[in-house]
């Protein structure tokens, strides 16, 4: 058998080895270990990704899809070994296999983004080109050392992603949505209109989907404002969840899902599948975007009008977001009460007021006035999320429909959160509070047998002195 041998950072000469792994591996200095880094410091996602990126310099990244995982993994042996041993990471055999088996993966997977995906503690990733990725934890941006060996490095990573789910990325279709296997969902934007190369943002999902316990926990809501929501789910109250970007739209949603009763079948609709509802009957729909030739598409709208031929007792659409609102108002109104959607909006005004604009945009020949009327009539609460300054992500307020007066939509608040003051660590101090209002399907769910204390709706008793 000919061929050259390959010569391994730590001075031995392992076998011959095919075309695809000569050509995939190249000769480069020994690396310089980490100074200053006892092994107390080391932080074992930053270790990873120095890691990842020297290897990423001896590797032909082109060649990656040819070679098999069993010999990616005996020609990563001696280089790990040597980063092992020059920065003086202690490790038994059992603990250096598990290593090269998990930057194996990382390879083969979507390489520098692995450890950012595996670390729980990061809730989103942006990519900023091919040299810049910062990364979301406890609501605070980071900037991180992950680095894409090219541009064409990240390209072939972001079409592995949108590949996944049936969809395509390139110069004719620049932008797209798509998500990981996990649920986590994925932006795309590359050139020509993102000028510094292609831009992606993964908005990460846990594991295992937040309980309504954990929310409380992580004071994104009251106890009270749990069991209102909680009861309200239950008894088939129809509801909107309102906020921007990142305000935990979908994470409210996903725990609030295992309120609904087990027994009910549910119709979920999606531009790009990233609900994880807790029942175990579930009908998951997700759009198509239309190909290369303009057909085929299936919009949101056309999903929300067959989802009513599937016997569903809820339709839940992941976000409202145009004409589909009018449909999904016809729904709630023509018996699937207890359906739910978020929507884009800074406060619960503005979210019925984007929803008026939805169904105009759906060319029905419909006056304001009747508009308004659907909507009084379909949904009964609005709850605002935001992500706060300290970037902690609450309910900030739970609003009823009132019904109409004068032409105009009355909302109501519940319940509030009132932020009081910053405190030294930058944290927002504040409280949650009933405003006294009780809601008007309280009688209606009680019928069902979902009970509320009507203590839930006193307010505090100096706000009440001040009143």
């Amino acid at each position: 058998m000919t061929g050259r041998f390959f010569h391994s950072p730590d001075g031995t000469t392992d076998a011959p080895q095919s075309d695809a792994g000569k050509a995939a591996f190249a000769d480069n200095p020994p690396i310089a270990p980490l100074r200053g880094m006892g092994q107390s410091q080391v932080d074992p996602v930053a270790q990873r990704v120095r890691l990842h990126h020297y290897l990423l310099d001896k590797i032909n990244l082109a060649l990656l899809d040819s070679i098999s995982k069993d010999d990616l993994q005996k020609k990563l042996l001696p280089f790990v070994r040597a980063y092992v041993r020059q920065n003086q990471f202690v490790l038994n055999a059992a603990e250096l296999e598990s290593l090269i088996a998990d930057v194996t993966d990382e390879m083969l997977g979507l390489g520098p983004l692995e450890a950012l995906l595996k670390d729980e503690t990061i809730t989103d990733i942006l990519v900023v080109g091919p040299s810049t990725v910062y990364i979301e934890r406890k609501g605070k941006l980071q900037r991180t050392g992950v680095q894409f060996g090219d541009e064409e490095h990240l390209l072939r990573i972001i079409n592995k992603i949108v590949g996944r789910v049936g969809r395509r990325v390139d110069e004719a279709s620049p932008l797209v949505d798509a998500r990981l296997p996990d649920g986590s969902r994925v932006n795309v934007a590359i050139r020509p209109v993102a000028v510094d190369g292609p831009q992606m943002s993964i908005r990460k999902f846990a594991k295992r989907p937040f309980s309504i316990e954990a929310l409380i926990a992580n004071a994104a809501m009251s106890g009270g404002m749990a069991q209102l929501l909680s009861a309200a789910v239950e008894g088939k109250v129809s509801v909107v969840i309102s906020g921007g970007t990142g305000s935990g739209k979908t994470t409210l949603l996903n725990a609030l899902s295992a309120c609904i009763p087990p027994d009910e079948r549910l119709v979920t609709i999606e531009d790009a599948a990233e609900l994880q509802l807790q029942q175990p009957h579930i009908v998951r729909l997700e759009t198509r975007p239309a190909s290369l030739e303009g057909r085929n598409e299936v919009t949101q709208r056309d999903l929300v009008r067959n989802a009513l031929r599937m016997r569903p007792d809820r339709i839940i659409v992941g976000e409202v977001r145009g004409a589909e609102a009018f449909d999904m108002l016809q729904a709630m109104n023509t018996g699937h009460d207890g359906s739910m959607t978020t929507i884009h909006a800074n406060s619960p005004q503005d979210a019925i007021s984007r929803l008026e604009q939805m169904v105009g945009m759906a060319g029905m020949p419909m006056t304001l006035a009747s508009i308004r009327a659907q909507i009084a009539s379909a949904i009964h609460l609005v709850v605002q999320t935001a992500r706060m300054r300290d970037g902690v992500r609450r309910v900030t307020a739970i609003s009823e429909l009132a019904g109409l007066q004068d032409g105009e939509i009355v909302l109501r608040d519940i319940m509030v959160f009132h932020a009081d003051h910053v405190d030294l660590d930058g944290n927002l101090i504040g409280s949650y509070q009933a405003t006294g209002a009780r809601p008007q399907f309280v009688s209606q769910i009680n019928m069902i047998g979902v009970k509320l204390d009507p203590r839930l709706f006193e307010p505090p008793v100096d706000a009440a002195q001040k009143g």
